[in-house]
């Protein structure tokens, strides 16, 4: 999740009373980087991650997490810094370079009645993962699920997006989405993909079992294969003539249509 350090970059020394140099390029690139109140707050109280790598806060944010956390390393900076060090991000008096968060495998996810999984395909923008990531922490889904390459890394925008919810909810990473369908099918998983042009709603082919919603990218929507490892394709009716819902509004709504209780 972040990257190594230039074997021969300097480290900033902290001093009493004074605040560290200007940003190195050691520090870069800002997206190994967690910014945003919530979203290092999250990943410094989430047990599971290993001890974070370096936090950077301005006077007032080191108060405040000196005061949760008594034991944890902090160097102060003043705001002008943290914003060289992530440009036109919205950082919030905190920069954190965190400890990596342990695989989540597939078997962890039970297939209870009622719980949902939420899979993405190839959707790609990390203000949408993270979006999507919020939402499924929202309406109590067991975990994510993303393929390994065409998904962006859970850090940078993409954490400041999800407000926490990297370190709220479990998140699997696989090779091949269409293995991973058959893996859960033989778990006691069934698939719904959402798909517009669908004959069924989703409030239709949702059954109260154990579900994984799958939803493809803004564009091409679902791809072929892993359409066809789906159990069954439904859209989210729209009365008012749009075509479309951006993928992360379309998403929430399906979460909240998922997690509604049923006989």
């Amino acid at each position: 999740m972040s990257s190594i350090r230039e074997r021969n970059a300097p480290r900033n020394k902290r001093r009493s009373g004074r605040e560290t140099p200007s940003v190195t390029r050691a520090e870069a690139p800002s997206a190994a980087w967690f910014w945003g109140w919530h979203a290092v707050l999250a990943a410094l109280e989430n047990p599971d991650r290993e001890p974070p790598e370096r936090i950077l806060a301005t006077a007032e944010r080191a108060a405040e997490l000196s005061k949760r956390f008594p034991k944890l390393a902090i160097e102060t900076v003043d705001s002008q810094r943290l914003a060289n060090l992530l440009p036109g991000a919205v950082h919030q008096g905190v920069a954190l370079r965190p400890g990596e968060l342990p695989p989540v495998d597939l078997e962890s996810f039970a297939p209870e009645k009622g719980a949902v999984l939420l899979m993405l395909d190839q959707v790609t923008d990390p203000q949408n993962v993270g979006a999507l990531l919020r939402s499924a922490a929202a309406f109590g889904c067991v975990g994510v699920i993303l393929q390994d390459r065409n998904a962006p890394q859970l850090s940078g925008a993409l954490a400041k997006a999800a407000v926490g919810a990297v370190d709220k909810i479990p998140v699997a990473r696989v090779v091949n989405l269409s293995r991973a369908l058959d893996q859960l099918a033989d778990m006691g998983w069934r698939a719904v993909g959402l798909d517009g042009e669908a004959e069924a709603t989703l409030d239709s082919a949702l059954d109260g079992s154990a579900t994984v919603l799958v939803m493809g990218s803004e564009g091409s929507g679902l791809r072929r294969l892993v359409s066809e490892h789906c159990d069954v394709l439904a859209k989210i009716p729209m009365p008012g003539g749009f075509e479309s819902l951006n993928v992360s509004a379309a998403g929430a709504i399906a979460l909240y249509e998922a997690s509604r209780p049923r006989p």
